[in-house]
């Protein structure tokens, strides 16, 4: 058995030229396919990424009731849990948990949230706030 025989499937085709050669055997639609995928992968993640449906809004999840607050209205929100009131703030278009009866305090250390897909949460007194923007309801590119 000769040396590398073996391996003999893994060997690839030399095409003559480098990435010269490999150009010149694509075909027009070869271009036009690849230039069809980028575009679409391009627009896609723009959708999901880019695009702004409108003005931020803060969702606020506790005590089994969830409440929707402008981004923009300054506010000092108590949010009822199983172990006390959690208090949040919203200022100047960003929101935070000020302080909560929960032991490890981790929600108030966390610090602020403001952009589209952000969310803090206070595991043991089960409070969470998100921010969402204000556009159309539909499927989004969080999930959790």
């Amino acid at each position: 058995m000769k040396s590398g025989a073996l391996f003999d499937f893994v060997r690839r085709p030399r095409i003559p030229g480098g990435l010269s050669g490999l150009l010149s055997l694509l075909r027009p639609l070869d271009f036009a396919a690849l230039a069809l995928a980028v575009i679409l992968c391009a627009g896609s993640a723009w959708l999901v990424y880019v695009r702004e449906g409108g003005e931020s809004r803060f969702v606020i999840w506790g005590g089994g009731v969830s409440w929707v607050y402008p981004a923009k209205t300054p506010r000092v929100l108590a949010v009822p849990g199983p172990l006390g009131d959690t208090v949040v703030e919203l200022r100047d278009g960003r929101a935070w948990i000020v302080s909560s009866p929960c032991a490890n305090q981790s929600c108030v250390a966390s610090g602020s949230v403001a952009r589209r897909g952000q969310w803090l949460a206070c595991l043991p007194n089960r409070v969470m706030v998100s921010v969402e923007d204000g556009g159309e309801d539909g499927i989004d590119a969080t999930t959790w």
